[in-house]
């Protein structure tokens, strides 16, 4: 059970990163294709900070720590 335990924390955690990801590069993108810029540059940089830090993260958790099938 504890095995399960681990994959499942793994998943959620992954999870989590990927959303934030995809929510933090939306927001970028959508500022980038507006004809107005509504962020500022410190804006800017501090959610490609966010982006950076979140890619960190994602590597940092590395594979899944056991196969939930076969």
């Amino acid at each position: 059970m504890g095995v399960e335990r681990a994959v499942t924390r793994w998943y959620v955690q992954r999870q989590r990163i990927t959303d934030e990801l995809a929510a933090l590069e939306a927001k970028l993108a959508q500022a980038q294709t507006e004809e107005q810029r509504q962020l500022s540059n410190a804006q800017r940089a501090d959610i490609e900070k966010q982006l950076a830090t979140l890619h960190t993260k994602l590597q940092t958790l590395g594979p899944c720590p056991k196969p939930m099938m076969g």
